[in-house]
């Protein structure tokens, strides 16, 4: 029997675990932190990952847990225009056409728990050595452990990227992202806002996503200081809805925003999938969701042991040709600072998701359905 190593217990490694598991393959996890991540990064669940997580029995756990978005609106902040599209558009291209809006961090407890193998906490990769016949890790504190295979779904900083010498070409935004979560209710104040909602500025762009009891609010922010940034929340706050009261916030999260793509997604026997492959700005909703798809198609070629060297002929483009260039113009959409270009991306958005057959076509794009269909 086969057994696969697999470096990293985020949503991307979790979920590959779980698949050979199911499959009969033998898997053993190592994370190098101390336990699973909170953190309130990727929220947004795709049409064709729903529909592809669910022969592994995740996906009814997802929407039960989570919110139906059959919406989604690219708002203008200055002039309240509004572009809203409607994902009903898909049924009969996917068994899920809508989003759900459901936390990472309870999708990684929801698969954790269905682990046969459970995590190896606090065990960081130092080293990957590989043959012919298998490849074996040694751990930070100087254990070693042989398989047939290994994945590295480490994340953006990933030790399995840098042992097997493959490069993470790309480059950094200037600004950072930070997300606030809020219980107050922005659906009562903004007229028609719905549960995703991209909102264009020439000042200072916003994301606005419902999940379960909190709003989230993604800003791009230029202070210099950690201190600074989250000491702007309130006044950021107060430019989406001004009010007398203070705002409640129950999270806030500041993180650096990348654009890149490994040189290499296979070397012999080791595997690079989710942010160890590829990372990009969260616009979107992609990053987490081609992550899984990585791991999905990795996983199905392991249990086969065919067709290995196709994934990374199928994946890596995705990354370059479609999730980095995507979020890239999503972001530039969005924080498009000239009036008058603002107002014409705006009235084109507009346009499109007032055809029916415009709005489909710009849904297959940004649900990731052409993404999958095409690689494929």
């Amino acid at each position: 029997m086969k057994k696969v190593l697999i470096a990293g217990a985020g949503p991307v490694g979790l979920t590959a675990a779980h698949a050979l598991e199911r499959a009969g393959i033998e898997v053993a996890v190592f994370e190098r932190e101390s336990g699973l991540a909170e953190d309130l990064r990727a929220s947004t669940w795709h049409p064709p990952t729903l529909d592809l997580l669910s022969p592994l029995g995740l996906t009814e756990d997802i929407i039960s847990g989570g919110l139906r978005a059959r919406y989604t609106q690219h708002r203008d902040r200055k002039t309240g225009a509004i572009a809203e599209f409607d994902m009903e558009l898909l049924r009969g291209e996917t068994n899920h056409p809508y989003r759900v809006q459901y936390e990472q961090f309870k999708y990684t407890n929801l698969v954790y728990g269905r682990l046969q193998a459970g995590v190896r906490f606090g065990a960081g990769i130092a080293s990957v050595f590989q043959n012919e016949k298998t490849v074996e890790v040694t751990l930070d504190d100087g254990s070693r452990h042989k398989g047939d295979y290994l994945i590295g779904a480490d994340g953006a900083g990933s030790a399995v990227r840098r042992a097997i010498g493959v490069d993470y070409e790309g480059f950094t935004f200037p600004e950072r992202f930070f997300v606030v979560s809020t219980p107050f209710d922005f659906a009562a104040v903004l007229e028609r806002l719905c549960y995703v909602n991209y909102i264009a500025d020439t000042e200072e762009f916003c994301v606005l996503l419902k999940v379960p009891g909190l709003w989230r609010c993604l800003f791009p922010t230029q202070e210099e200081s950690d201190e600074e940034v989250l000491a702007s929340a309130e006044r950021k706050l107060q430019g989406v809805f001004k009010k007398d009261a203070s705002y409640e916030t129950m999270h806030r999260t500041l993180y650096r925003v990348h654009q890149r793509v490994a040189t290499r997604y296979r070397v012999g026997r080791v595997f690079l999938a989710g942010d160890a492959a590829h990372i990009n700005n969260p616009l979107g909703g992609m990053g987490m969701n081609g992550g899984l798809h990585d791991a999905l198609n990795l996983c199905d070629k392991l249990i086969r042991e065919e067709n290995l060297d196709l994934y990374e002929a199928e994946r890596r483009p995705v990354a370059i040709e479609y999730i980095n260039a995507n979020t890239a113009r999503n972001r530039k959409l969005m924080a498009e600072r000239d009036p008058e270009a603002r107002r014409r991306s705006q009235d084109e958005m507009c346009r499109i998701a007032a055809d029916p057959v415009a709005a489909k076509a710009f849904l297959m794009k940004s649900s990731m359905i052409e993404t999958l269909r095409r690689r494929s």
